[in-house]
């Protein structure tokens, strides 16, 4: 990755895939050699026969006057021409011998002074064509290099830039996805939070271990993250103890009333009863009471079971026992009865929490999750409880803190009631908290929330037609968008990498470990009135107040995040080994598909695409991004925003795209190698492998 480390201000959603340099193109042919201009063979020759022709009649009197100046000579020696014809014939032939021989040395001058311009004019043609191919050359080999530097530009260039939302939001949602796209989504996203020095949640009711290979990062980088698996850890979780009366008495109202139908309106008169039973039976417990002798009252109180187990185990006292059963008059003990029974069933499944709290290292990162192997009314009962647990523990807090510096990921979110949802979302609203809401699906009760208030939403794979219908009618469907190869190719190699179990990292807490601790909370016989002197987890905190290592947001953290993601998750393994055995992903095009918004595109995205929705100064922006966190590791990768990229080009002096100057070597330029490339594919010299 290049670029700067992850920024406390943003929230990093995914990578954005654009290539702003253009590519080079295939390299400059080099000028072909043109044949050295010389003498036309065929123009001389064509001379000479002119030069015959034209001289034939002279050839043929200067022979016809050589040959009669001989017969008159003859005929003179014979006798038959006297002395003076003689010598007049032989002078009147020889003169005509002798004008054609002159003739014929004219013509044969003419021709050599024509050869010799022409020898001259090629002679200068040749200078003036050497003097063009060194130019040429010379033309050729900085267009090379012209065409090398923006070769390595257009390598070099990042090509996956951060999705990034700015703080000031108050929520994330995401609609749709499958576990192997929450994986990431929750990699990218709290992994960054981590490296920025936040602290994250999870919550995950979804059952599905979306969170593994976040964990498996932040132990690769050291991060030493908390894993409770509930009901198992309920013993040993701590959320929610040391509220006050009425704060724990409404937080168990909630989660009994979670245990209904998500979808079903809130019935705010049901919550303030039951929360006014349970106030009125911690009355009669006095102190501050544990669930477990909560639940024990509401028993009592429903007249349910054998009252003297509870005796006997501690958790009432008879005189106890006897105020409870006596709390409400005849007229309203069929009512309270039956109330209180329904309390009781849904409660009983947090009666263990907190009975053998044991001391935890401090860490900055803490899942909770709900076992796979919980039943439907216990997961609701815990979702339920959970929620309505850290919505209290926020609301107690001093003060808002920096914009999402703690960040609480609810994954599952659709098994929520509404109005916990709302109640959940106005507390981190009001202290400063991110809250990222991760929808499998969307119910009625989860579509009227999707996107209210100030918040961003982020659409991965919806399978059902209905929701991925309303989906599209949110986005737009006049949106289109370019799916990367790479998202694509390595999508498809983790979609079924997900789904382990998760390993709690409290229960394997050593027995010595876990009964110093609980010899230390325990002050009276029976479990009556303990307590954890330890700092919660959970508790809003400072690094420095508990002595945990300060994790800024430096370079090296984000080294460390970076080795964490590739050693440890599969999202960063098959990033790897893709971009290492595909020679197109690391040279050629990324491009693989466009496609517009529309219901059947929605239900076959990538798993790790995710189409962001959310407003900026500019009006509402719709970004298709890759929530894979294994791109970190990518030397083409930057955490800079394309926004924040192409702006800083347009204000550069050579503009967007345009190629910048290309230094000169010191000393006499080198001759460029000229020879022809046996690739057709760009390749730079000395240029490092993608």
């Amino acid at each position: 990755m290049t670029g700067p480390p992850p920024r406390a201000d943003r929230i990093y959603l995914g990578w954005e895939y654009a290539e702003l340099e253009p590519d080079p193109g295939p390299p400059p042919q080099r000028p072909a050699l043109p044949g050295p201009e010389q003498l036309n063979p065929g123009w001389l020759a064509a001379q000479q026969r002119e030069e015959r022709r034209l001289s034939r009649p002279l050839r043929l009197g200067g022979g016809s006057g050589l040959g009669l100046a001989g017969l008159t000579t003859a005929l003179g020696l014979l006798g038959v021409l006297n002395a003076g014809l003689t010598v007049a014939g032989l002078a009147c032939f020889l003169l005509l011998a002798g004008w054609c021989a002159r003739g014929l040395w004219h013509g044969r001058r003419e021709l050599r002074a024509l050869v010799a311009r022409e020898e001259q004019r090629v002679a200068r043609a040749r200078a003036v064509q050497d003097r063009h191919w060194h130019g040429w050359q010379q033309e050729h080999g900085r267009r090379l290099r012209d065409w090398q530097a923006r070769g390595r530009r257009f390598q070099d260039q990042p090509r996956w830039y951060g999705v990034a939302l700015a703080a000031d939001l108050d929520r994330v949602d995401v609609a749709g996805g499958t576990l192997a796209g929450w994986s990431a989504l929750l990699t990218m996203l709290a992994g960054c939070r981590l490296a920025a020095g936040g602290e994250v949640t999870v919550l995950d009711l979804g059952a599905g271990a979306a969170a593994q290979d976040l964990l498996r990062a932040a132990a690769s980088a050291g991060a030493g993250p908390l894993v409770w698996v509930l009901p198992a850890d309920l013993p040993r979780f701590d959320l929610g103890r040391g509220l006050p009366v009425a704060a724990l008495a409404d937080v168990l109202a909630v989660a009994a009333a979670a245990g209904g139908d998500p979808a079903s309106p809130p019935d705010p008169s049901g919550v303030a009863q039951d929360t006014a039973i349970l106030e009125r039976i911690a009355g009669v417990l006095r102190d501050q009471p544990s669930v477990a002798e909560l639940v024990a009252g509401l028993r009592a109180l429903a007249q349910v079971g054998d009252p003297h187990q509870d005796i006997r185990a501690g958790l009432l006292s008879e005189a106890q026992a006897e105020s409870i059963a006596g709390l409400y008059g005849r007229a309203a003990a069929g009512q309270v009865t039956e109330r209180a029974l329904a309390l009781e069933a849904q409660l009983r499944k947090l009666a263990s929490l907190g009975t053998a709290p044991v001391r935890l290292p401090p860490s900055r990162l803490r899942v909770v999750a709900v076992d796979a192997a919980a039943g439907l009314a216990e997961a609701q009962t815990l979702g339920g409880y959970l929620a309505a647990a850290l919505t209290c523990l926020l609301r107690g807090q001093p003060g808002p803190g920096p914009p999402w510096q703690h960040t609480v990921l609810v994954s599952g979110a659709e098994t929520l009631r509404g109005d916990v949802l709302d109640r959940l979302a106005g507390a981190c609203e009001a202290t400063g908290t991110g809250l990222v809401l991760a929808y499998r699906s969307l119910p009625p009760h989860v579509r009227g929330r999707l996107g209210r208030g100030n918040a961003a939403v982020a659409f991965m794979r919806l399978g059902n037609a209905d929701d991925a219908r309303a989906a599209s009618e949110q986005i737009g469907t006049e949106h289109r968008f370019v799916v990367a190869q790479l998202t694509d190719t390595v999508g498809s190699s983790v979609s079924d990498t997900t789904g382990q179990a998760y390993t709690s990292t409290v229960g394997t807490a050593s027995s010595a470990a876990l009964s110093r601790s609980a010899s230390q909370s325990s002050g009276q016989s029976g479990g009556r009135g303990r307590s954890w002197a330890g700092p919660s987890p959970f508790a809003p905190r400072t690094a420095s107040a508990h002595g945990e290592t300060s994790y800024s947001a430096t370079a090296g953290d984000s080294v460390s995040l970076t080795e964490g993601i590739n050693r440890g998750t599969s999202w960063g393994q098959q990033t790897a080994l893709a971009m290492g055995t595909n020679r197109a992903l690391a040279q050629a095009s990324q491009r693989s598909r466009e496609f517009l918004v529309e219901q059947h595109e929605l239900q076959q995205l990538p798993p790790s695409a995710v189409i962001v929705s959310y407003a900026s100064p500019a009006g509402r922006r719709v970004v298709l991004a890759d929530a894979n966190p294994g791109i970190l590791g990518l030397r083409t990768a930057t955490l800079h925003t394309l926004d924040e990229v192409t702006r800083a080009a347009a204000a550069s002096p050579g503009g967007m795209g345009a190629p910048g100057p290309v230094p000169s070597p010191a000393g006499p330029e080198p001759e460029p190698d000229l020879a022809p490339l046996p690739d057709p594919r760009p390749r730079w010299p000395n240029d490092p492998d993608h």
